[in-house]
């Protein structure tokens, strides 16, 4: 794998949102553990739930009550966490400090930036709104902006049309394995971060990523800004 830097430099960085840019373990876990506590139930430790979080809804009540969507239970306690989480989402989620730094340099470098991510729009419009990334970014693309949501291309496809670059111009940072599905899908390069939530499934490295990178330092200077 490279470690100079891309083939082709970006015209647009594009960032998963959960996980990539911002920390929202801890207002999903909360959800979750309020969750428990209206049904009777003990907190469980946070650290249970983070490796989840990338899995929304479905990752959190499967932690949370060991169910998934096939259970007869699981679509009205859906809607029960979503409530919760809707009601505390901006309590604690904060942009990674480090990736902050990121999004700093590219705006310092006048280099566009967007976000894709497969949140609903209910959620990612108030949350970006109140982290200030609304105003700096080039793009946002919610999960229901488009028909589908990744690993489908067609939302990074939407984000590059709406900021006016071609998909080969972009790259995708994510922290999820369809985040690089969708970005190779969409003919976009693909850095999968490690530092997000990762999930409990295959290593990050056989993802089959463009690039992997540990530190915002290592994907500044992957994109040229180190």
């Amino acid at each position: 794998m490279p470690e100079a830097g891309l083939r082709r430099q970006p015209k647009l960085v594009l960032f998963d949102l959960d996980g990539t840019l911002v920390d929202s373990a801890p207002d999903l876990a909360g959800a979750a553990n309020e969750l428990r506590a209206v049904h009777g139930l003990p907190p469980l430790a946070f650290e249970r739930f983070r490796p989840m979080v990338g899995s929304g809804a479905r990752g959190m009540l499967g932690v949370a009550f060991g169910i998934d969507p096939s259970h007869t239970r699981f679509e009205a306690l859906r809607v029960e966490f979503l409530r919760l989480y809707e009601a505390r989402m901006t309590r604690e989620t904060r942009v990674f400090e480090p990736v902050a730094a990121v999004l700093a340099a590219l705006d310092g470098a006048g280099r566009p930036w967007g976000i894709v991510t497969n949140k609903a729009a209910r959620f990612t419009d108030p949350l970006t709104r109140a982290l200030g990334l609304d105003r700096r970014a080039a793009t946002v693309i919610s999960g229901d902006t488009t028909p589908h949501s990744k690993p489908h291309p067609e939302p990074l496809l939407e984000a590059s049309r709406r900021a006016g670059v071609a998909p080969a111009d972009c790259v995708y940072v994510g922290d999820d394995r369809r985040d690089v599905q969708a970005g190779q899908a969409a003919g976009m390069a693909t850095v999968a971060v490690t530092w997000g939530y990762l999930g409990v499934g295959e290593p990050v490295q056989l993802w089959q990523a463009d690039h992997v990178v540990e530190s915002a330092a290592q994907l500044l200077n992957l994109l040229g800004m180190a």
